[in-house]
């Protein structure tokens, strides 16, 4: 269904009972979140959305973008009310994790928890000192390799295929769950190249003004923090999650040993575990203690 919000329209998918605690997953695109992992959240109301410039969202141009990084997080709150909502679990994954954490600081009464998946406390462009930047190996391999015809199916997909196997660590490599999502994002996204390159990369975040920064605003986080972590992540390298935990008030951190970015399939059973827990309405301080134990397990 499409959702006017803040002068835009974003593209929006719910999986479960309305009745049951809200979720919201942000990435790129809706497929950031594979269908079979929204079922498996069950017993929540979980609420999917392109980002604009991606998926089948307003689409402008994503190489020049006249809208800044709060306007995305506007995006997502003005979303939450058109869908009164209420107070609602938020998980960012990748460069969506810039939009969940500027929600948390900017709008803390919309959100009832914080998950941070694979990101980081700072935006795209130059790291601060003490955080690891991606990995150069990973760069020149990523980008020293021929680009794909972006409007052509079969060559979107083995570009993207090859893009997860450098990206996923010694674990999460699944060459099938990879091909049948890039191909899922390929069908869904306009036949332009920007379009595609967009809804795949998130190739907006490049461009778009992420002023000013939030890292040092972190410590006004309220919102029960979890982050999630592959210990192999070489785009954004696991101590960046080991700052946000840190730096964000009470946060519990998991790390996936042998995992790079996201969270493939091997990952959904403890995953899910922990996603299941700590979107449970607020949890108790005895929940809290039981969460964190999972999570250094």
């Amino acid at each position: 269904m499409q959702i006017k919000v803040n002068g835009v329209e974003l593209c929006v998918e719910t999986f479960g009972d309305p009745a049951d605690p809200p979720v919201l997953l942000i990435g790129v695109t809706m497929l950031s979140w594979p269908d079979q992992l929204c079922t498996a959240l069950a017993e929540r109301y979980v609420v999917r959305y392109d980002l604009r410039d991606a998926g089948q969202s307003t689409f402008v141009d994503p190489d020049a973008p006249t809208y800044d990084l709060r306007d995305l997080v506007t995006d997502a709150s003005e979303l939450l009310e058109a869908l009164q909502l209420g107070r609602t679990h938020v998980v960012g994954m990748g460069v969506g994790g810039f939009i969940a954490q500027l929600l948390a600081l900017d709008h803390p009464d919309q959100v009832a928890s914080l998950t941070l998946v694979s990101t980081r406390p700072i935006a795209p462009g130059p790291v601060d000192p003490d955080l690891p930047d991606h990995a150069p190996e990973l760069m020149e391999q990523l980008f020293g390799r021929p680009k794909p015809d972006w409007t052509e199916h079969a060559s979107v997909v083995d570009y993207m295929t090859g893009s997860a196997r450098l990206m996923s660590g010694s674990r999460g490599f699944d060459e099938q769950d990879v091909r049948t999502a890039a191909g899922s994002v390929f069908d869904r996204a306009r036949r332009t190249a920007k379009a595609q390159r967009a809804s795949h990369l998130g190739s907006m975040f490049a461009a778009i003004d992420c002023r000013p920064r939030w890292r040092e605003r972190l410590g006004e986080i309220t919102a029960p923090t979890l982050v999630v972590h592959g210990d192999e992540d070489p785009f954004f390298p696991h101590p960046n999650g080991v700052a946000l935990a840190a730096e964000i008030p009470g946060a519990t951190l998991l790390t996936l040993p042998g995992i790079g970015q996201g969270v493939p399939r091997v990952t959904w059973p403890i995953v899910v575990d922990a996603l299941l827990r700590h979107t449970a309405s607020p949890p108790r301080s005895g929940q809290r203690a039981a969460l964190s134990r999972h999570a250094n397990a």
